[in-house]
């Protein structure tokens, strides 16, 4: 007679499903702003490359929290980034303005998904490399979602603005350069999710979350525009506070 495999197994392959999901569910989104971009609808394009930055730092913490987290969930998560954040953020403003520049604009296309192809192949080598713990706060470069959001920060503002840029290719060109190298270097910056924070700040923190997300609801793009203006300050910062715990170890 045949043996069912117990409960609790079924359980456990169908959790295994659950962070994957979410990350092809970001692929997904990502690639499809490729689509939007090509009828014209350019911040529908923008908000679901920003809906795939959400899920992408959905996906590990779920695996996690599950414990589900596999060598084949981390190659997945990679490409996924890789197309959520390296080659649609690149078509996108390609579509947009860079094509003025014909074979320019398309070779900085190519320069910023080269330099997000870099800095995740850089990234999955040095996942098993052992740090310190107080290096564990910082990334080397700039990560992939927040190199797709810099690069897209002209368009941000133009929607902020109500403002037509298209006929601006410089601005996205000095935006796509300073991202894919700020990806690829070795400037230390923040994890935010490794920053420890003091308990009696935890309130006044949750007190910003509501007030942010009320702005966030009633002016998207100026919020949108402001936060990554403020992660591109707080650069020099990470890299002074990286110096700073180097020395003193």
């Amino acid at each position: 007679m045949k043996t069912l495999p117990p409960a609790g197994l079924k359980r456990s392959h169908l959790i295994r499903v659950i962070p994957n999901a979410i990350t092809i569910t970001a692929l997904c989104t990502g690639l499809s702003s490729i689509r939007f971009a090509l009828i014209e609808r350019w911040e529908f394009a923008v908000s679901l490359i920003l809906l795939a930055a959400i899920l992408d730092a959905l996906d590990g913490r779920i695996a996690r929290f599950l414990r589900a987290d596999s060598h084949f969930g981390a190659e997945l998560d990679s490409l996924s980034d890789f197309i959520s954040f390296g080659v649609a953020p690149a078509v996108v403003l390609y579509l947009y303005s860079l094509h003025l520049w014909k074979g320019t604009g398309w070779a900085l296309a190519l320069f910023f998904s080269t330099c997000m192809a870099l800095r995740l192949a850089r990234f999955n080598t040095s996942i098993d490399v052992p740090r310190p713990e107080w290096a564990k706060r910082f990334s080397v470069g700039v990560p992939a979602p927040a190199g797709a959001v810099l690069g897209l920060l002209p368009l941000m503002v133009s929607f902020a603005l109500e403002e037509n840029f298209q006929n601006f290719p410089i601005l996205f060109a000095i935006s796509l350069l300073a991202s894919g190298l700020l990806m690829i270097s070795r400037i230390p910056t923040f994890l935010m999710k490794n920053v420890p924070i003091s308990h009696h700040f935890i309130r006044p923190i949750l007190m910003m979350v509501a007030v942010f997300m009320a702005a966030l609801f009633s002016i998207p793009w100026w919020i949108l525009s402001i936060v990554a203006v403020l992660y591109l300050f707080s650069i020099p910062l990470s890299l002074l506070s990286y110096r700073r715990k180097k020395s003193e170890e």
